[in-house]
């Protein structure tokens, strides 16, 4: 449970508009979170829901001529207030962003010993004190022979050890709060599971909050405190993990737990939810996921629905107490 005392990110009633032409096309609509110190928070929704939008937004990374309304704290700190100084702090000393790519992230052609000691030496350490501290960090995630890894370049690294460089980089700074934008996507399945154990261990170890980005509900159930779900630029859901998967309040959660592939015996087969997903610019009055749910009434494709307590979490559904969901 997250108390002022204790919580590092507090987004509040956050709403982003994009231009296009003379009409504001929106992204995200009322966004509401938090993450505690030593907490893990999941976001999880399908492509296009907003997730990568309202992450990117803690560092002040908002799409260029967004408009934004609402509130972005990061330890107190205004993050839609910022200067260029203040966001350069906020980049450099709070908050490490972990994107989906690693080959993203890095310069091709300069050396993983340049890319880890640059934000080092940004700081005012020596040129030895960074590389050391690069060492550091790279045998911290599992890199073998740091030394050697310093010298080499990017297409000298396969996918997850380079993500492991990128996870090295984000940790540089001692982050009070870690950001995972899907870090595992672009992996195998045996890397991601080596990836996501060292964002954990090492997450747990300096009690860094860690806001954890993804489309997978198993794998947030597996690593996160808390759950957010986001559809059509909206939170719709959010309570504890267990609680979560035990008895899930909204149909779009639902359905997102019943179209993921489970390994137990006698449980049935995965069930695609139908239709696609909308962004938030298309979507219709009333309830977004109301043309996808099986359990929509006339009401819903008019009445748009606000989170309200449920349980021990909220959800944005019309019927969350009706005991519809199985």
């Amino acid at each position: 449970m997250t108390t002022p005392q204790n919580t590092l990110l507090e987004i509040d009633d956050l709403s982003v508009r994009l231009p296009r032409g003379h009409a504001a096309r929106p992204i995200l609509d009322g966004v509401s979170l938090r993450v505690a110190a030593g907490e893990t928070v999941g976001l999880v929704g399908e492509s296009g829901s907003g997730k990568s939008v309202a992450c990117r937004s803690v560092l002040g990374l908002l799409p260029r001529h967004a408009t934004a309304d609402g509130r972005v704290r990061v330890q107190g700190r205004e993050v839609l207030a910022l200067d260029r100084a203040g966001l350069r702090d906020l980049r450099a000393r709070r908050v490490a962003m972990v994107f989906q790519d690693p080959w993203a992230s890095v310069n091709p052609l300069r050396r993983v010993g340049d890319f880890l000691t640059e934000g080092l030496r940004a700081t005012g350490v020596t040129d030895a004190q960074a590389t050391a501290r690069a060492r550091e960090l790279l045998e911290a995630v599992g890199i073998r022979d740091p030394r050697g890894a310093l010298r080499r370049r990017p297409h000298e690294f396969s996918g997850g050890m380079l993500q492991r460089v990128v996870i090295a980089a984000a940790l540089a700074g001692d982050p009070a709060l870690l950001i995972a934008d899907e870090p595992t996507t672009a992996l195998d399945v045996t890397t991601q599971a080596e990836v996501v154990a060292i964002l954990t261990r090492l997450q747990a170890e300096r009690g860094t909050g860690m806001l954890f980005v993804t489309h997978d509900l198993e794998l947030a159930s597996a690593i996160c405190d808390r759950i957010y779900v986001m559809y059509a630029g909206r939170i719709v859901e959010t309570r504890g993990s267990d609680e979560l998967f035990e008895r899930p309040r909204h149909p779009y959660t639902a359905g997102l737990l019943a179209c993921t592939p489970r390994i137990e015996p006698d449980t049935p087969a995965p069930r695609p939810i139908p239709g696609r997903p909308v962004s938030l610019a298309e979507s219709p009055p009333g309830c977004a996921f109301a043309a996808r749910c099986p359990h929509a009434l006339e009401r819903c494709a008019v009445e748009t629905p606000v989170l309200t307590r449920h349980g021990e979490g909220l959800a944005a559904c019309l019927r969350a107490d009706e005991g519809i969901l199985p």
